[in-house]
C-alpha cells in the first residue's frame, strides 16, 4: 500500500467528473487499498479517486475515527437514491480544500446501491454522518467540491487563500 498526493484546490482535475468502473479486480482494489492509506495519513474520514488523480467512480470512508478499530467502507460505482427531503447540516472539511471548514445542509439520509471491495452488489441506507460522507464524497465523483455548496463571496475568499498558499510552496 502507496501513501498518495492529494489533489487541492485548485486543482482542474477535481473539476472532472469520474469515469464508472467496469469491473473490480486486482488493479481497483490496489487503489482502494492505496487510497484507504492516504487518507489514513491525511486524517480524513473520506477519498474520492479523483482526489488522487484518477478519475474513476471510487470512493473510501471510515467513520470510526479509532485507530485500533478500523472500519473501512468501499464503494464502487456509487448511485444515490431515496434522498430525503429533510435535512441536516455538518460543518464540512475536505482532503482537496485544506483547513477550510464550513456548514453546509444536505439530505438526512439516503439510500446508496454500489459495489463493494469485492465487486459485490450492496445497498446501504445511510443517515446522519454517514449519509452526509457519502453525499460529499459523491460531489468528487461529479467534479464537485463542498465549496461548490456555499455562496460566491465565501467561495472565493477560499479559493483565493488556496490559491494564494499554493503560490507561496517552495517546491525542492
Amino acid at each position: 500500500m502507496t501513501v498518495k498526493s492529494i489533489l487541492t484546490e485548485p486543482n482542474k482535475l477535481l473539476r472532472r467528473v469520474s469515469k464508472s468502473v467496469e469491473k473490480v479486480d486486482k488493479e481497483e482494489q490496489s487503489l482502494m487499498d492505496d487510497m484507504l492509506e492516504t487518507m489514513y495519513a491525511a486524517n480524513g474520514i473520506g477519498l474520492a479517486a479523483i482526489q488522487i488523480g484518477v478519475p474513476k467512480r471510487i470512493i473510501v470512508m471510515d467513520l470510526s475515527r479509532d485507530k485500533e478499530k478500523k472500519e473501512p467502507r468501499y464503494f464502487v460505482n456509487p448511485v444515490i437514491q431515496n434522498k430525503n427531503s429533510e435535512k441536516a447540516t455538518y460543518e464540512e472539511g475536505c482532503l482537496s480544500v485544506p483547513n477550510q471548514f464550513a456548514e453546509i445542509d444536505r439530505p438526512s439520509s439516503c439510500d446508496v446501491q454500489y459495489l463493494d471491495y469485492y465487486g459485490k452488489k450492496q445497498t446501504l441506507h445511510a443517515e446522519g454522518l454517514l449519509a452526509t460522507c457519502i453525499q460529499h464524497e459523491m460531489d468528487h465523483l461529479e467534479g464537485i467540491l463542498f465549496i461548490d455548496h456555499l455562496s460566491k463571496l465565501k467561495k472565493s475568499m477560499i479559493i483565493k487563500k488556496l490559491s494564494k498558499l499554493k503560490s507561496n510552496q517552495i517546491v525542492i
